[in-house]
């Protein structure tokens, strides 16, 4: 049976201060979880202070976004090696506003996914159509576009040591949501995509979704036979929601 993962990606929010009362509230309201993993990836800057605060808890540290590269001139990036040294046990790849607003391509974000991989990191894949993309009918060709680089550069066993998630771009930040219906069909289609090359791992990857869960919408979302948890936007700047999330899993 695999395990449920909730994943709070706070972006480009917060203070040292809130994100010292954040986490605080957050663990002292997580209790014990049966069967449930739960993470939290503030900004770059504020990783310090949360590496410190979570010593000690279940709580996983996560960066947003991960280098293609070790070291050198790379004015701006955060390498594996850096993260590791702070405490990060996740990373997200190929998030759709690094996508969408950054330009990040199918092959940066691979590149960056097999960096994780290589130092021991645990990548959050982010793959998701647009709205456009998913009115023309193109949902599952673009998503299979994004996955396919992965998997051809890192081959379908580095999914043994990474998180998928779906996100579908015109549900986040909307206040719009895939019905659960909607969100089980794409889950559904990436495990089978991926069982046609590896049955196991299909079995055992981890698939998130990624669209505008709240705590009114999470039990129902994660109560589907593929989706295994979620990759929590704006909920996760509160903890009564964000907990309420990580307690419907």
């Amino acid at each position: 049976m695999r395990r449920s993962l909730v994943v709070g990606n706070w972006k480009m929010n917060g203070s040292r201060d809130k994100t010292r009362a954040l986490l605080g509230e957050i663990l002292a309201g997580l209790g014990q979880l049966a069967n449930v993993d739960v993470g939290v990836c503030p900004p770059y800057v504020h990783l310090p202070d949360a590496s410190e605060l979570l010593k000690g808890s279940s709580v996983l540290l996560g960066s947003q976004n991960v280098a293609d590269q070790d070291e050198g001139a790379f004015t701006g990036e955060i390498s594996a090696p850096m993260l590791l040294e702070l405490g990060c046990a996740l990373a997200i790849v190929g998030h759709s506003e690094r996508r969408m607003v950054y330009g990040e391509s199918s092959a940066l974000v691979a590149a960056r996914y097999a960096k994780a991989i290589q130092h021991g990191l645990v990548p959050i894949l982010c793959i998701g159509e647009t709205l456009e993309e998913r009115e023309s009918d193109r949902t599952f060709e673009v998503i299979g576009e994004q996955l396919d680089a992965v998997l051809n550069s890192s081959g379908v066993a580095s999914l043994t040591k990474a998180v998928i998630a779906y996100e579908p771009v015109w549900a986040i930040g909307t206040g719009k949501t895939a019905s659960t219906e909607q969100a089980q069909e794409v889950h559904a289609w990436i495990r089978a995509k991926i069982a046609k090359l590896d049955a196991s791992v299909a079995e055992k990857i981890q698939i998130l979704y990624g669209g505008s869960v709240k705590g009114d919408n999470a039990a129902a979302l994660f109560s589907m036979p593929d989706i295994d948890g979620g990759l929590i936007g704006g909920a996760s700047l509160d903890a009564n929601s964000f907990l309420k999330i990580c307690h419907s899993a």
